[in-house]
């Protein structure tokens, strides 16, 4: 299966902004990204940007698609994270043995994979695999998805080692639960997941300790340096990189508000007070920022993986604690925009409100806390252990 000729991703997500916007309030109403923007999505490739060659994919540069995330995000948060979070199982998908690429992509390479990787479930050996039970939460954009990703930690070993799993599961062997009522990300659908005794043949199995090495069963078919970067690294920054569209939209949207608006109590007009000002160069400033950071850990993971190299464990940590700073930052520049916004930003049919809400769903997420990114990098700086693995 031959892939086509790599467009410029970036131009693609820009060009459905005006649709994005269109459907931006239903989706929220709706609390689930239109399945017409999956369908588009999926005619343009957006999906397919991570995705093998061998499978109609485009093998890009992870540039390539944040960019294109980036731009997404700017205009529809939500829509954005579903990109980001469902894209990038394809990916990983790429390290499943290949029993199991076929398994989802051999009637339609377009088949979508959602996830949620908290390892809960309970997990028990069986004749050819595991079965597996459990309850899972947050597994966004689940409503356009045929298959499932679940974590869990594998049975300890003699040793008493316990490894985490990534187990696939058809459609057929999970309950979608309707729980998702939030003040944010409302539109990404992130359902919870349940999963009563199902059996999972091995080769439907990914381990973490694989991934770390860098030695999945599916590096022996997708040879590409894009599957040789480490799972902890792609994919946290699909929940971090969104922030940096969110916090550009909502500077935008700043703009848009405060460019001409005078102040109810006092006439003034915004645009002529300095802190507003000053609050707009700053976010601008943050935005620039958070790219040129995003983008040169890109250039050194790939580059390294391109000539053969190993990514080591300190260049991993202080990665993950660069992605884990992005959002906190992008939260405080909206912040402050928000701030300087008066008492019009507050009523819902303004831009920046929706922006304000769903960057700090953003930051809610447990990949986007800073703080232990920071404490496990400064740790190991001062000659402790890691204590993240997810790297």
């Amino acid at each position: 299966m031959n892939a086509a000729a790599q467009p410029d991703f970036a131009a693609l997500a820009r060009a459905t902004k005006e649709t994005l916007r269109a459907r931006a309030h239903k989706a929220n109403e709706d609390r689930v990204v239109p399945t017409e923007t999956i369908d588009e999505f999926k005619t343009v490739g957006l999906f397919r940007i991570l995705q093998p060659k061998r499978w109609g994919g485009y093998e890009a540069h992870p540039l390539a698609f944040f960019d294109a995330a980036i731009e997404v995000a700017a205009t529809c948060p939500s829509t954005a994270w579903v990109l980001g979070v469902v894209a990038v199982h394809n990916w990983q998908l790429a390290l499943f043995p290949e029993e199991a690429q076929h398994d989802v992509w051999e009637d339609d390479p377009d088949t979508l994979t959602a996830s949620s990787y908290m390892p809960v479930g309970k997990v028990t050996r069986a004749d050819g695999g595991y079965r597996l039970s459990g309850a899972w939460g947050f597994s966004s954009g689940s409503d356009h998805c045929r298959w499932m990703l679940l974590g869990a930690y594998a049975p300890p070993m003699p040793s008493g080692e316990r490894d985490m799993l990534t187990l696939l599961l058809p459609r057929s062997d999970y309950e979608l639960v309707d729980d998702w009522f939030v003040s944010g990300l409302r539109a990404t659908g992130s359902k919870s997941v349940r999963v009563e005794d199902a059996f999972v043949p091995e080769h439907r199995v990914h381990r973490m300790s694989d991934a770390y090495r860098l030695r999945s069963p599916g590096n022996e078919l997708n040879t590409a340096p894009l599957y040789r970067v480490p799972f902890g690294q792609i994919f946290t920054r699909t929940v971090a990189t969104p922030a940096i569209g969110m916090l550009q939209g909502a500077l935008d949207a700043y703009v848009e508000l405060n460019a001409g608006r005078c102040g109810r109590a006092d006439g003034k007009k915004a645009a002529d007070d300095p802190a507003n000002l000053e609050a707009c160069a700053a976010a601008l400033l943050a935005i620039r920022e958070a790219r040129a950071l995003m983008r040169n850990d890109w250039n050194e993971m790939m580059a390294k993986a391109e000539a053969g190299e190993r990514i080591e464990l300190e260049d991993r940590v202080a990665y993950r604690a660069n992605a884990g700073a992005v959002t906190d930052r992008m939260v405080r520049a909206l912040d402050d925009l928000f701030m300087a916004s008066g008492g019009s930003a507050i009523f819902v049919n303004q831009g920046i409100q929706s922006f304000f809400q769903d960057i700090h769903a953003a930051r809610a997420h447990h990949a986007n806390n800073p703080v232990k990114t920071a404490r496990n990098h400064g740790g190991l700086l001062m000659g402790h252990r890691t204590n993240d693995f997810f790297l």
